[in-house]
């Protein structure tokens, strides 16, 4: 078989054959891990024949000279459409006011002219196509805050996490509600929180927020139906369906228990459904409207979710690729005829999708009316499920059959598979980036800001095949510049900040075009270090990227202070001896100096009432707030002094992942003597940056 020519067909779809490790070594992807790879792209490649007949395919899509279904442009930048038209050819733009211009191709073949920015649609030569025009930046913290020097600062928060009185054992956006307006009441212009993305109904197992069914839609449980229907219906349901006493038991629970807790809550909305229905409730006309501006995209997710469960109930597999064969296709006669015998249960889901919709609008117009320039901040997940509803009802632009994760490096030697697919660089294209555009619409409807987790993979992601190792992927490369351009666009109709998680091995060149479209990286205090082992000096932090003092997947201050994160290591034996030896030399390093960065500031380290801890915590937060960073934002777990993570990397069961609760009810947290405390110090320390900066 020839090496060369299957080089050449993993080059032509996008794949790197050769790159840089995190510790700058070149590698080189094996031959039969691009032929695995390659398969799971829709390429064939494991002989000779099936490598000519692939490169043909993709040669006459290269060579094709219709137009793809759109286009994008930065705005006041010309379009080259040489590849398929004349110089001089005319072309007529139907702008989104509904105007018409009248354009032609000049000498070089591009189009120019006033265009603005916006969808528009643009005829030309008997063909059209969508033409995306782009600001030339994102909405900036700056614009959000009307200020030229934002120092802002906000809270980030793991919703489940949430507590309230009724909240029946997780947290919802009720909860969500009152944290932003006590936030906001202290001076909090922000609010970040854990991914809402849709889950899988029928499975109650599968919690973690970063594996969804669908980033279109929402997590129904995080729905406060009180706030929507009236506590008069609430309580009646819970009485019908005699839910009191269990869900008062879940709600005292340190720990979240997802399986009782969802299925007491589903059991809950199906109730309050019933009610819905056979009254007259005055918000019916707007679940509605709901209902049919959700179109065909709620339709499917509805229909998929009524499709799993009616599975689950009959112990069948609730994989959409291992369903009888006209269930695959969202739009096959079958499917049809399913959802009209199941009306009722697929009004269910979308009745479940409107009330999170319109409780996660509730408490963004909270946040919003309560001060905060930007109120909340959505979490946007790397993929979804290639088992969930956005992989089944947009096969064409996800890779179902493959899995995004990382290659090896010094901290993970055996790479990482994430269990995620992500969307096919080609399958996007064709369909003129619909699957990105609405996910970006969707994420950006009920949010002043959206953190896009693992930004990298707006330029490649690591994809391997379903069941090898993550050491048998390869990167795969994806039309950066037009995603950057989407993104930048949906932004600014949105007036939403863009935040982007730039941890890890970052390809050559991206920063540099996150900082150009005013996309904030994100800079976390624990990795802040020089290669000597030293705490960067506080104007050393950059102004384009966020400060935060850690994230879920890393240790709280207070653990990484105490190394509960080595503890836990060695508790569920993830290290040997001499590692853990290792860490723990090198984390008393790490304390000293950061001790020594934050003794420069003669604030720190006065008062002699507190202990250790406190006083580092606090002296944490005074430092951030002093960089020069656009926006500070301070987990709840840092504010309180929580020693505890949200997530242990690595694990599944092992480690209460995602199920830890917060002490105290959202309205009253920062009341907390730590918490109240180290937010005043942060406010003040940012109005210094500010007054220093401007």
């Amino acid at each position: 078989m020839s090496e060369a020519q299957l080089e050449i067909l993993a080059s032509r779809a996008g794949l790197a054959v050769d790159w840089i490790d995190a510790n700058g070594r070149p590698q080189r992807v094996s031959p039969d891990a691009l032929r695995a790879v390659l398969k799971g792209l829709g390429h064939p490649a494991d002989s000779d024949k099936a490598i000519a007949a692939s490169l043909q395919d993709l040669a006459r899509v290269q060579q094709d000279k219709h137009l793809p279904p759109l286009l994008t442009v930065d705005v006041g930048a010309g379009l080259d459409l040489a590849r398929y038209f004349a110089p001089g050819t005319p072309c007529q733009l139907h702008l989104e006011d509904g105007s018409v211009l009248d354009l032609e191709l000049d000498a070089d073949a591009t189009l120019v002219g006033s265009m603005p920015v916006g969808y528009h649609q643009a005829h030309i030569a008997e063909q059209h196509f969508t033409l995306a025009v782009a600001p030339t930046h994102c909405y900036s913290v700056a614009e959000a805050v009307d200020s030229q020097t934002a120092r802002a600062w906000g809270l980030s928060a793991q919703l489940y996490a949430l507590r309230r009185s009724g909240d029946g054992g997780f947290g919802d956006t009720q909860a969500l509600e009152h944290l932003a307006r006590a936030a906001a009441e202290r001076g909090a212009d922000a609010l970040a929180i854990s991914p809402m993305h849709a889950m899988f109904s029928a499975d109650t197992e599968r919690y973690s927020p970063y594996s969804p069914s669908s980033r279109l839609f929402l997590n129904s449980l995080y729905a406060s139906p009180g706030c929507i229907l009236g506590e008069r219906a609430l309580r009646s349901a819970i009485e019908t369906s005699g839910l009191a006493d269990e869900l008062q038991a879940l709600e005292q629970q340190s720990l979240i228990d997802w399986p009782a807790a969802a299925k007491a809550k589903q059991q809950l909305l199906r109730t309050l459904y019933q009610d819905f229905r056979q009254g007259n409730h005055p918000q019916h006309a707007d679940f509605l409207s709901f209902r049919q501006a959700g179109g065909e995209a709620l339709e499917n997710h509805c229909r998929f979710e009524a499709v799993q469960a009616e599975r689950a109930a009959n112990g069948e597999s609730l994989d959409w690729r291992h369903w009888p064969h006209d269930w695959r296709d969202p739009h096959s006669p079958a499917l049809v005829q399913f959802a009209q015998d199941n009306g009722e249960e697929i009004g269910f889901f979308a009745f479940s999708q409107w009330l999170i919709a319109r409780g996660l609008a509730r408490a963004q117009q909270t946040a919003r009316g309560s001060g905060m320039g930007i109120g909340l901040i959505a979490d946007l997940a790397v993929g979804a499920d290639g088992a969930g509803s956005q992989a089944w009802s947009r096969q064409d632009e996800l890779l179902a059959e493959l899995t995004v994760g990382a290659p090896p490096d010094i901290l993970n030697r055996a790479g990482q598979g994430w269990g995620i697919s992500a969307f096919s660089p080609e399958g996007l294209k064709r369909n003129g980036f619909r699957a990105f555009i609405e996910m970006l619409q969707a994420n950006f409807a009920h949010a002043g800001g959206l953190r896009i987790d693992h930004v990298m993979g707006l330029q490649r992601l690591w994809v391997i095949p379903m069941d090898a190792s993550p050491q048998e992927g390869a990167y795969l490369h994806y039309p950066v510049d037009d995603l950057l351009r989407l993104l930048a666009l949906e932004s600014s109709r949105h007036q939403a900040i863009v935040l982007g998680e730039d941890l890890g091995t970052v390809p050559d060149g991206l920063r540099e075009k996150l900082i150009a479209r005013s996309i904030l990286g994100m800079r976390v205090l624990l990795f802040e270090q020089d290669h000597g082992g030293q705490f960067k000096p506080i104007l050393d932090w950059p102004d384009n990227a966020l400060a935060t003092t850690s994230t879920h997947d890393l240790p709280t201050l207070n653990g990484w202070w105490h190394s509960r994160d080595i503890d836990w290591n060695v508790q569920l034996e993830l290290i040997d001896t001499p590692t853990v030896e290792q860490w723990s030399e090198h984390r008393l390093r790490e304390r000293q100096s950061l001790r020594q960065a934050l003794s420069q500031d003669p604030q720190n380290f006065r008062d002699e009432v507190r202990n250790e801890t406190d006083h580092m915590i606090d002296a944490s937060v005074r430092y951030l707030g002093h960089t020069r960073a656009p926006l500070v934002l301070l987990p709840l777990e840092d504010a309180l002094g929580i020693e505890e993570q949200a997530n242990l990397p690595g694990t599944t069961d092992t480690h209460p992942n995602w199920r830890r609760r917060l002490p105290g009810a959202a309205a009253t947290l920062l009341d907390n003597e730590n918490a109240a405390r180290r937010l005043e110090l942060l406010a003040v320390a940012r109005n210094q940056a500010h007054e220093r900066d401007r």
